[in-house]
């Protein structure tokens, strides 16, 4: 795979265009600081009632809604929640874009499942930095960045790569890598990692490890610390070692029950369901019922939220961090 890097993009197509950033999440508001600080002239689209408004305003951008700022944007960069995308870009934005402007996405949810169907005359490209805003910030704060990938769905204007190329760039992926994909296979990786690993599969294999300690008898205080405190140990060996690598830094015992337990819980049938996972993702089920969910008000994601929040193992992570917090 091709990686490209800051000196494979013009910093210059970026900061001569104007930039609507629409949304001020995580990654919105990340963004938006990055590119200020790469010398893009950027402005926050935000609906009227947003609660964001304020903090995007004291942070020192001009504040306006979507249709406003595509009336002069030359790039609009879609980062509000995935299932707002369809009504934002239907309502406010294709009315409003000009002819030959450019659209950035930062998931490739909305083209891949057709919640937008952009005008022909736009350039639209995806950016995707592969971490949380608040890394994306630090690490370009502190001179770095991180890795991004990037596509394009439409190059109306022949330059679409290269401005891809540039945004990336602008907002620190340069410095370490931005690496070629395609909005179909961002989006459907995506997806499938959010349900079969990290936010799906982690958190509940840590509930059902504190639980069986629990109700064997062990005090909520052991079991949270060797089922979730370790989880950060686990994750920062991977990511400076690999898997392998992470293998020859724990000691034998660890690496000893490594082998007798990983593979009775990730068993064939666990390897069946993610690969129902990855159908359901692919078929667009999954999108689907994400945006049945929004229409009703997020019935299921606010049940969710909430048996997360009354699991015993978050009164006993409060306790201890306060302790962690106190000390010192």
């Amino acid at each position: 795979m091709q990686v490209f890097r800051d000196e494979d993009a013009d910093p210059g197509l970026i900061r001569g265009r104007k930039v609507a950033v629409i949304g001020y999440g995580n990654q919105g508001r990340a963004q938006a600081l990055n590119l200020r600080d790469s010398r893009v002239p950027v402005t926050i689209a935000l609906g009227e009632g947003s609660a964001s408004r304020a903090r995007a305003a004291e942070d020192g951008f001009d504040v306006m809604t979507a249709a406003e700022a595509c009336r002069t944007a030359d790039v609009a960069v879609m980062l509000a929640a995935d299932e707002d995308h369809g009504r934002i870009y239907a309502e406010e934005m294709a009315p409003n874009l000009r002819d030959g402007a450019a659209l950035v996405f930062g998931h490739g949810l909305s083209i891949r499942f057709g919640l937008i169907v952009p005008r022909r005359d736009l350039d639209v490209v995806l950016v995707a930095p592969k971490g949380p805003g608040t890394a994306l910030r630090r690490d370009y704060e502190n001179g770095s960045g991180l890795i991004a990938l990037f596509a394009v769905d439409q190059d109306a204007s022949g330059e679409a790569q290269a401005l891809a190329l540039s945004y990336a760039s602008a907002i620190g992926s340069g410095r370490v890598g931005i690496l070629p994909t395609s909005f179909a296979e961002e989006a459907e990786a995506d997806l499938f990692n959010e349900q079969a690993v990290l936010w799906g599969a982690i958190p509940e294999l840590i509930h059902a490890g504190f639980e069986t300690l629990v109700d064997a008898g062990f005090s909520p205080e052991i079991a949270y610390f060797e089922c979730l405190t370790e989880v950060k140990l686990l994750a920062d060996l991977i990511y400076e070692r690999g898997i392998a690598g992470m293998r020859e830094a724990i000691s034998n015992t660890a690496e000893f029950g490594a082998l007798k337990g990983g593979a009775r819980i990730v068993d064939q049938d666990t390897r069946t369901e993610m690969r129902r996972i990855l159908r359901e993702v692919r078929s667009g089920s999954f999108v689907h019922e994400l945006l049945e969910d929004a229409r009703a008000g997020y019935p299921r994601l606010k049940a969710s939220r909430a048996r997360a929040a009354a699991h015993p193992i978050e009164e006993v992570g409060a306790r201890l961090r306060a302790l962690t917090k106190g000390k010192g």
